[in-house]
């Protein structure tokens, strides 16, 4: 199921990593390319990386499935199936695998032992929407975004109605679940600088689309919203923060041209873009020295080595 009009660059630097302010040349190495590393899935998304095992498992959501990439052979193999149509997953402190799942709507954790516990199911007496994006503060803390995606259709949910204003939640450890945004435009991927003073988020129903920046107090209250990135006409969606502080978020366009990664300075500047020749819906570092940016890009999987890590 390869695409026969996607080839790798022949070329280094990689054409397709542009700098587009000259703060990214420093995270874009000469001689790494851009790699396609599986194709064949309907809708790639939420991917996390378990250094541990050296895999990544990210998720499929039109095919109800989780995926495992294995980076020392390269093979690609089902992980767990069905997955209540799982969207965003991360780890916790504890390397345990959290999960977003669109058709259960709920946040989940998987156990040593395999077994399932169910973390966030409703606020309030009510079931939450289609928890779409999830991670973890340094203080064992839960943060996810609740839009409605999962409700439009049986495609990347189940259809249904919500219950719920579209909110950001903080789970905390003894399972107390407090909502810290209310009413948003479409709630999606999420992420903290690397000190956790500031949470950004991208508003995927906001026209046009944006990402916005809270800062976070001492108690774990979002306060000072800011738009911090007018996307024009792209479309953001998941995102990741590096050791710098830059941004690096799934980018999209409904014209062809903008598909892939866009890099933003902490400033809101958009620094880089890497051209792929599909919408990026998600993305996170990984491999044996976390300088490997994997992108979970509609229908394949792809990476890059850069000059960074994750935060």
């Amino acid at each position: 199921m390869n695409d026969p009009e996607w080839r790798p660059s022949t070329r280094v630097p990689d054409p397709a990593v542009k700098v587009l302010d000259p703060r990214f040349a420093h995270y874009r190495l000469a001689h790494a390319k851009v790699e396609r590393l599986a194709t064949g899935l309907r809708w790639a998304e939420g991917p996390v990386w378990f250094g541990d095992g050296r895999y990544l498992l990210f998720t499929d959501l039109p095919n109800d499935r989780i995926m495992r990439w294995d980076e020392a052979n390269g093979t690609l193999g089902v992980f767990r199936q069905s997955s209540n149509q799982a969207n965003g997953m991360t780890r916790d402190r504890q390397g345990r695998l959290l999960i977003c799942e669109h058709g259960a709507r709920c946040i989940t954790r998987t156990e040593y032992d395999g077994s399932v516990t169910v973390l966030a199911d409703r606020f309030e007496g009510m079931p939450l929407n289609s928890p779409n994006d999830i991670v973890v503060k340094s203080d064992d803390s839960v943060w996810f975004t609740d839009p409605p995606f999962g409700l439009v259709s049986d495609y990347m949910g189940r259809q249904g109605s919500p219950s719920l204003p579209a909110n950001v939640y903080r789970r905390d450890p003894d399972g107390t679940l407090h909502c810290v945004a209310r009413n948003l435009e479409g709630p999606n991927g999420l992420a903290f600088s690397p000190d956790e003073k500031t949470l950004y988020l991208v508003e995927s129903r906001a026209r046009p689309r944006r990402i916005v920046a809270y800062s976070v107090d001492e108690d774990g209250r979002l306060e000072n919203r800011r738009h911090l990135i007018d996307a024009g006409t792209g479309l953001p969606d998941g995102l990741r923060v590096d050791a710098d502080g830059n941004l690096w978020c799934g980018w999209g366009a409904e014209a062809p041209g903008l598909d892939g990664v866009r890099i933003f300075a902490a400033d809101g500047t958009a620094i880089g873009h890497i051209d792929l020749p599909e919408r990026c819906a998600n993305l996170c570092f990984g491999g044996p020295r976390g300088n490997r940016l994997l992108m979970a890009s509609t229908t394949s999987l792809y990476s890059l080595f850069v000059n960074t890590r994750g935060a």
